[in-house]
């Protein structure tokens, strides 16, 4: 019996010896070899980080300080309101690509560090992500935003997985716990990772599940027992960055973020890029060239590659300057067109007012209205304006809506038929040249103003623009954008603009006079430039001077 005994032993110690043995030699297979093989991996990867190409000029140009974010200071001044201080706050910065958001993101929080009573540390880390890329997938085995659990199930889980624990792993929000999470093309996010976005700024931790997750497992470690039961932290503020208007952000969002809008950049602030981008690369190159420049890109990043490209051709020819065939090379090369900006009425000209338009952003421009009035029955045609044009509701459908323009012109005949003009004998051809969009309503002012001129043969004053929806009463209704459009008036070395009185408090300072006006009588005695009538005009001159209310209208 003893000898039975004696061999069980032994064959159970066999039996385990050789268990252990083969586990043994599995963990070796499994670990990192230190061989050859991984030496020379190794030495590839290092030769791979000894090349270094020299950094695009896009990179060297970036802005370094605020003072160097060109055309911004009220959207940067906005955005340090809102990070530096006692309470920070979540953010939505609008857009265009190109004009500094991401820049300007990052020295805010290196101000609010700064901010006296500040929350953020001196470490407080900037975490960068681009939302058109945050791949996951419904079982959440990778999410670099949120972190995802390496289920033992799955390869590479490791010792651990092979014990059946499941391994979270963190993402984004909670390395940027403390600091900022800046998210470009937020309006691109999908709306799964959305509606988590919006659990994690709410509770400031992300939490994690697994169906092999056991609370009762003594084999589980105590920091991942902590981690399932109360998640990670993550508590950081959120600025996010989108090309996108309002209207197609989720609105459960927009209520929890401060909104602050970053414009396109003007001419002369593309300008100034150029010539900066230009110095970086250490070429010369002249202002009238950089305005040139300036004309061609439609943001700051073209304004930039357009100058990098034109060094290049000059480098070839050992030049140390860019020069205006250079610029019209690197233009037509990149299949730019350059854009025309439209000059202001000559002066003396009856039947041509200064109007003013917004497109895009807060993108003002000048446009020029011109009247003709000869004698007939009444008729009125408008042309030069986009009679239909497709917008966004916001929800991702596309709707057709039909200009307003003509309405606005059916009005200002009505609002100048009250003043005594006689409207109803004379045709009329109201025209908007270059084919720009014309916000109907808005443009109502300047269409009177022509009107008038071109029945009467007196000219507009050619120092002024206007802006202004007109009722068919006479009064000036309030309209969008004036602060875009009193800026392109000034650009375009104007005097006096002519606003709304309601959108007096929008026209902000600068060196051109604003103007507030209620009623069409006020703006065109404030229009009128003194001139000789042509013949069709006397008649009317003569009707308008039996007129009380269009006396008062002419008088100076």
């Amino acid at each position: 019996m003893t000898l039975i005994l004696t061999v069980l032993q032994i064959l159970l110690s066999l039996v385990v010896g050789v268990y252990f043995f083969r586990q043994l030699r599995r963990d070796r297979a499994l670990q990192p070899s230190g061989g050859r093989g991984s030496s020379t991996e190794a030495e590839h990867v290092r030769h791979l980080r000894s090349i270094h190409l020299s950094r695009p000029l896009n990179e060297a140009v970036r802005p370094r300080t605020f003072a160097e974010i060109v055309g911004q200071e009220e959207g940067v001044r906005a955005l340090k309101a809102v990070l530096c201080g006692e309470n920070p706050q979540h953010v939505i910065i609008y857009g265009p690509p190109g004009v500094g958001k991401t820049c300007a993101a990052r020295l805010a929080l290196e101000a609010a560090k700064r901010s006296e009573g500040t929350p953020f540390r001196e470490d407080a880390p900037f975490v960068e992500m681009d939302a058109t890329c945050v791949r996951f997938d419904e079982r959440s085995i990778a999410d670099p935003l949120f972190g995802s659990v390496h289920d033992p199930i799955y390869q590479g889980a490791g010792p651990l997985g092979q014990n059946g624990v499941p391994q979270p792993k963190e993402g984004a929000v909670t390395r940027a716990h403390g600091g900022v999470l800046f998210l470009d093309e937020i309006g691109e996010m999908h709306p799964v990772q959305m509606n988590k976005l919006l659990k994690v700024l709410e509770d400031r931790l992300v939490r994690f599940d697994s169906a092999y997750y056991d609370p009762t497992d003594a084999r589980t470690p105590a920091y991942i027992h902590d981690i399932f039961k109360n998640g990670l932290p993550a508590d950081f503020r959120l600025v996010g960055a989108t090309t996108r208007g309002p209207a197609d952000l989720p609105p459960a969002l927009r209520s929890r973020c401060m909104e602050i809008f970053f414009r396109p950049l003007e001419r002369e602030e593309l300008a100034l890029v150029a010539e900066n981008a230009a110095q970086r690369a250490g070429y010369e190159l002249s202002k009238a060239d950089a305005a040139l420049v300036a004309g061609y890109a439609d943001s700051a990043r073209t304004a930039v590659n357009l100058v990098q490209l034109a060094a290049a051709t000059a480098r070839q020819e050992k030049r140390a300057q860019i020069t205006r065939a250079d610029v019209e090379y690197v233009a037509a090369c990149s299949r730019r067109t350059l854009q025309h900006e439209m000059e202001p009425c000559a002066a003396g000209r009856p039947g041509q007012v200064n109007a003013l338009a917004v497109s895009g952003a807060e993108v003002g421009r000048i446009l020029r209205a011109e009247a003709v009035a000869k004698a007939g029955r009444g008729r009125l045609c408008v042309t030069g304006v986009v009679e239909q044009e497709e917008v966004s509701d916001g929800h991702g459908r596309k709707l057709r809506r039909a200009g307003m323009a003509r309405d606005s012109a059916e009005a200002a005949r009505t609002a100048l038929s009250r003043l005594g003009v006689p409207i109803d004998r004379y045709d009329l051809h109201v025209n908007f040249p270059g084919g720009a969009m014309v916000d109907g309503p808005s443009a109502g002012l300047a269409m009177a103003a022509a009107m008038h001129s071109a029945i009467t043969g007196e000219p507009v004053a050619p120092d002024a623009a206007m802006t202004g929806e007109i009722s068919v009463s006479g009064d000036i209704l309030p309209v969008g954008g004036v602060r875009a459009k009193v800026r392109a008036a000034e650009r375009a070395g104007l005097k006096r603009v002519l606003v709304p009185w309601d959108n007096r408090a929008e026209a902000g300072k600068g060196k051109i006079e604003v103007i507030p006006v209620r009623t069409l009588k006020q703006a065109l005695k404030l229009l009128r430039v003194p001139a000789e009538p042509p013949a069709h005009a006397t008649a009317a001159a003569g009707v308008l001077a039996a007129s009380p209310a269009a006396s008062d209208a002419q008088a100076g």
